[in-house]
């Protein structure tokens, strides 16, 4: 595992949670950009492309995640995204890539509870890096 520092792009609107995940990724060693909704990700990467993108799922609209996810991964097929969601805690709905038809329309390398510890977090995002 190289200790080089990746560009990381963290999209919610949920500010505490943003908050949060900065600190603990620039703890990782890594470098940090934020967005507060999926227009403000969508125009960072008009621009710009992350080494790895962590969207939340429900923004301005239930399926913003999604959207931005395979707007992403239309422009730059090999960056890995992670979806960070609280919506099987809110609504007992679990998404997951576990077949074919779920990874075909979902863009996302993977999704994770918004609850997730952050040793976790370190290693889903170095095992995604390392892709």
């Amino acid at each position: 595992m190289s200790n080089e520092s990746k560009n990381i792009l963290i999209v919610d609107d949920d500010v505490d949670f943003l908050e949060q995940m900065k600190f603990h990724i620039e703890k990782m060693g890594h470098h940090v950009t934020v967005a507060d909704s999926q227009k403000e990700g969508e125009k960072y990467i008009e621009n710009q492309k992350p080494d790895l993108a962590i969207v939340d799922l429900m923004m301005e609209n239930d399926d913003s995640g999604f959207i931005l996810s395979y707007k992403i991964k239309r422009k730059y097929p090999d960056v890995p995204v992670i979806i960070a969601t609280a919506v099987t805690a809110e609504t007992g709905m679990v998404f997951g890539l576990n077949n074919q038809e779920e990874r075909s329309w979902i863009k996302a390398d993977l999704y994770l509870e918004k609850n997730l510890r952050p040793d976790q977090l370190e290693r889903e995002i170095n095992k995604l890096l390392k892709k």
